[in-house]
């Protein structure tokens, strides 16, 4: 299964992207271009999902197939 969280993505006045969810409490990333903020996201996401399985279970977080747009698939099970 691949799970899909929503990014916001701001440029600040430095020149550098900072990468946010409100879906996925702690996911912070900067970059130099919008793209290395979002892999960066990426690899956050995956640890911040890995973390809550192994305290929760299954994160509650939408499946890629029931979000197409906005979005950015952080892991695959």
């Amino acid at each position: 299964m691949e799970l899909a969280i929503r990014i916001q993505v701001e440029e600040l006045p430095e020149g550098v992207f900072l990468a946010t969810s409100d879906e996925l409490p702690g996911l912070v990333a900067q970059g130099r271009t919008i793209a290395e903020a979002l892999e960066i996201a990426r690899d956050v996401a995956r640890k911040l999902i890995e973390a809550r399985r192994e305290r929760e279970g299954v994160p509650s977080l939408p499946t890629a197939s029931e979000r197409r747009s906005k979005t950015i698939v952080v892991a695959a099970w």
